[in-house]
């Protein structure tokens, strides 16, 4: 039994540390090739410059961070409440019997693939908006984020109500007891004991939301400007780097690595301020 437990022991040692290498090369990788190219061409040019035309070595990903902040930001705040509310509601207040069928449901939600995803917002929903809002074409913020709500729905739907599921049913009961009703119950004991693992639900879906690509390159309009609406164009970091990838060269390539540098730098920013967000709750 002690061997077993050494070995164990080991085994998971070992996949954490796998892990944590790979996350180190990634790392090493990235910053070796992009800090002195991002030099080279100037942090303040490349960060805050208004034009990208690799051709004539011009590189400016100002209009593809507001891009990237505006697609993801709004489909976090059309997903983020669809899918806690969702959450809540499989857990406390749907009939197993309902519920046996839903959640399957969910799951096969989240695995369709990316590119299905960006065809059926390439056929539906840019459609649909290019009719609602005439002028447009469709492609849009607007469009982008609505897929990448639905996209995010499946995480934010599953880890919240294994949150929720996991908060003892005596809180509930508890207020219940002190005259409280199953819905106040719920959204003020339940939830607020279950909050780190919401808030762990946002930051996957967050994640998921800012790292897509295929999906958004097919309904945003990949146009390299600043929108002045939800209903303009925009091209975000992720689908820069697909975009070009493909066919970039010599600097062209070392400055697309530069993005993808920006855009692990931005994730790292935004995980350690919901985790800051996180500790100051607590």
């Amino acid at each position: 039994m002690y061997f077993k437990e050494i070995f164990f022991k080991g085994i998971f040692a070992f996949c954490a540390i796998v892990s944590t290498l790979a996350l180190a090369m990634i790392c090493i990788f990235l910053f070796a090739n992009a800090i002195p190219t991002l030099f080279s061409i100037g942090v303040l040019e490349f960060i805050f410059g208004f034009d990208w035309y690799p051709l004539d070595e011009i590189f400016g990903i100002f209009p593809m961070i507001i891009g990237s902040i505006y697609v993801t930001a709004l489909a976090i705040f059309i997903g983020v409440p669809l899918g806690v509310l969702s959450a809540v509601y499989l857990s406390q207040f749907c009939p197993k019997s309902l519920s046996k069928f839903i959640i399957p449901t969910v799951e096969l939600l989240g695995a369709i693939p990316s590119v299905v995803y960006g065809f059926f917002g390439l056929v539906v929903i840019v459609p649909f908006l290019a009719d609602v809002f005439s002028g447009v074409s469709g492609k849009s913020i607007l469009a982008a984020s609505l897929v990448l709500s639905i996209m995010i729905l499946p995480t934010i739907i599953l880890v919240s109500k294994a949150a929720i599921d996991s908060v003892p049913k005596s809180y509930c009961e508890g207020a219940l007891a002190l005259g409280a009703t199953k819905e106040r119950s719920v959204f003020f004991v339940t939830l607020k004991a279950a909050k780190s693992g919401i808030l762990s639900s946002v930051i996957l879906g967050v994640g998921r939301a800012i790292g897509e690509a295929m999906a958004v390159i097919m309904v945003a309009g990949n146009q390299v400007q600043l929108p002045h609406s939800v209903l303009d164009g925009v091209r975000t970091l992720t689908t820069n780097i697909v975009l070009e990838m493909g066919y970039a060269t010599d600097l062209h390539k070392e400055v697309l690595i530069v993005n993808a540098v920006t855009l692990f730098v931005f994730i790292l920013l935004i995980n350690a301020g919901f985790g800051l967000l996180s500790k100051d709750r607590r």
